[in-house]
């Protein structure tokens, strides 16, 4: 990549700390410089955020920018491995900082404890040369790929699910976009988070370290970075495979007659519910909290309780007198249902069953509800006898 500014010279401290940089001959004294210029904006300080952080602040990037608006929850510790236990509760961003900063003082950290939007992306985005994904939604996907299309910007990009990873650099200049491999969204009810599926803790290590990998290639012109090129990968055979993109001249964003030429409202594009909505929550209309429940139960009312999570959910906390009809198989057993009973749809958080919610109503079930937080809140504010998961 080409550096706007003459790039920096390197104190003594520095060359003793990047000594094994400074004797490869495609980084030397030149390259680590261009290294200690560069600025470097992370989006998600979360399971890909914390070892793209880590390793680009120990290489020497001059200028970090991590952006962030959640809080580390215990739940995290499994695979963010930027954050601690004495962190639980503290801001991701200031808490990736801080781990940051302990690793390296030298280099300048900017957080940003907010969502990242259609309304604050060009403000934030401004003072950086590229924009890595650490993110796990497909909205911010779209908006970190059309900003960076529209800014002239490269993506690093980088998904996890399960055992599953991928990889790439989208840069619109050289070759393809995010919306060349993938002009629409997969219906939401499709696209299931790793908090549903589930992903393998060790995974965004090695899909984090790929995506620092390619940043530090773009920065230092070295290599061949994965611009035209999808990396997929499974932990479960360790396999690598590597499929070849092409530009699509009718691409809304990067084609030859673009249709998009300014940030739009990215939850609405993705069909998914605004940031500021309760994700287990149906509405006031359809849900039934957990005390409500839990008194209804104890007077004695006919109700059907239907869990919609996986087997291997059930293992982990069970309703008594819940049947379990998995999401992805409720359409298909409706038969096993009744219209005249008042069913109640259970799961983890109350997200799965808010998408089983639409699944009945579009059939014509009336009288169902939602139990809004899921079994979850049932373990909070019900039987504490029950493990939060």
């Amino acid at each position: 990549m080409k550096q706007k500014k003459k790039p920096p010279t390197l104190s003594q401290n520095e060359i003793q700390r990047y000594a094994r940089h400074l004797v490869l001959p495609e980084v030397g004294r030149e390259g680590q410089q261009k290294l200690k210029a560069a600025s470097v904006l992370i989006i998600g300080a979360g399971g890909l955020g914390s070892p793209i952080a880590l390793y680009l602040a120990a290489a020497g990037i001059g200028h970090l920018g991590i952006v962030d608006q959640d809080v580390v929850d215990f739940s995290n510790l499994q695979r963010q491995i930027i954050h601690r236990e004495a962190d639980l509760g503290y801001p991701k961003a200031e808490s990736a900082r801080e781990r940051v900063l302990h690793l390296n003082s030298e280099i300048l950290v900017d957080v940003y404890n907010e969502s990242f939007t259609s309304e604050n992306a060009f403000r934030i985005a401004e003072p950086y040369n590229l924009i890595v994904d650490g993110t796990d939604n497909f909205p911010t996907r779209y908006l970190l790929n059309d900003l960076c299309v529209l800014t002239g910007k490269p993506y690093i990009y980088g998904s996890i699910f399960r055992f599953e990873g991928q990889a790439s650099v989208f840069y619109a200049e050289e070759g393809p976009c995010y919306r060349c491999l993938f002009p629409e969204p997969p219906p939401p009810e499709l696209a299931p988070s790793c908090t549903v599926g589930g992903v393998l803790g060790i995974l965004p290590g090695t899909i984090g370290t790929i995506q620092a990998t390619e940043t530090i290639k773009l920065i230092l012109g070295v290599g061949e970075p994965l611009i035209g090129k999808l990396m997929l990968y499974n932990a479960l055979d360790l396999s690598f495979k590597f499929l070849n993109l092409q530009k699509n001249p009718h691409c809304k964003v990067c084609g030859d007659h673009p249709e998009i030429t300014e940030l739009i409202d990215y939850m609405e594009f993705c069909g998914v519910l605004s940031q500021e909505h309760d994700p287990g929550s149906a509405g006031e209309e359809w849900d039934i909290t957990a005390q409500e429940l839990a008194e209804r139960l104890a007077h004695g009312d006919k109700l059907r309780l239907i869990d919609v999570r996986e087997p291997l959910e059930v293992e982990i906390s069970h309703l008594e007198g819940s049947d379990l009809i998995p999401l992805d198989q409720l359409p298909s057993r409706l038969s096993e249902l009744e219209s005249s009973q008042e069913i109640v749809l259970i799961c983890r958080a109350g997200i799965r069953s808010v998408r089983a919610l639409g699944v009945l109503i579009k059939a014509g079930f009336r009288n169902v509800k939602n139990l809004k937080g899921g079994i979850n809140a049932w373990a909070e504010n019900v039987d504490t006898s029950l493990p939060v998961y």
